[in-house]
């Protein structure tokens, strides 16, 4: 017997979704190629000698023009979630891939336009907003490949008739993961803020939060696989 759920949610067939796939890789491949098309060109301003920390202060309206332009982004990629997206956890998983693409693409576009990161553990800005995330290219690297891999899962499990769902718990802890995790790339704001050289990353800090943030997930796969209910 077919439950409502089912009636209302049809299971979309294996050329659906890696069409639906291709063109959010194609979208979020191009995100990252146009972003990092600005950054070359605020570098060719900043710092035709190549970026280095200490950062070069902006003039106030550009830094202002710099926020909302990340507000964009972020605002971009949860349009497209929000359409592609078959339900809120699909929608959570397409930001994800998106979110991860977009990051890699960008990293690879300015490697091919100006030779940088030079390495994965050159450092970079991350984000401003609300206050300068900090650190070497690697870190922010990893969690994107996180995030494209939980939704290969996702879409694994769901072109065989299962799903990667998570409990209440599940998500509470995948969530202070996730805030470990911003607040290791915010540790050495005052960095920015003052104009020096930055610190230490705090590595074990930032490799808890993942572990915290992942290990939800692991579980909600295997339990997926083997075709389990979600915990409450």
């Amino acid at each position: 017997m077919i439950s409502s759920a089912e009636k209302a949610e049809p299971r979309r067939s294996g050329g659906g979704r890696a069409r639906r796939t291709g063109w959010l890789l194609v979208f979020a491949a191009a995100m990252g190629f146009l972003e990092a098309a600005v950054v070359v060109y605020l570098r060719e301003i900043y710092y035709p000698g190549g970026f280095r920390f200490p950062i070069v202060p902006m003039p106030m309206r550009i830094f202002v023009v710099e926020l909302l332009r990340e507000g964009a982004t972020i605002g971009m990629i949860l349009a497209i979630a929000a359409l592609a997206g078959r339900d809120a956890l699909d929608r959570f998983f397409v930001f994800g891939l998106v979110f991860g693409v977009w990051d890699l693409a960008y990293y690879a576009s300015l490697r091919a336009a100006l030779g940088w990161p030079e390495s994965p553990g050159t450092w970079d800005i991350l984000f401003l907003i609300p206050v300068p995330w900090l650190s070497p290219v690697l870190y922010p690297a990893i969690v994107s490949a996180f995030l494209i891999a939980g939704y290969a899962v996702h879409e694994a499990l769901g072109a065989s008739g299962r799903t990667l769902r998570l409990g209440r718990r599940e998500w509470a802890l995948a969530s202070a993961g996730a805030a470990t995790i911003v607040v290791s790339f915010c540790w050495r704001f005052r960095d920015v803020v003052e104009q020096r050289l930055p610190g230490p990353f705090p590595a074990r800090l930032y490799l808890a939060g993942l572990a915290i943030a992942v290990l939800p997930f692991a579980r909600a796969a295997w339990r997926g696989l083997r075709g389990g209910p979600a915990p409450r």
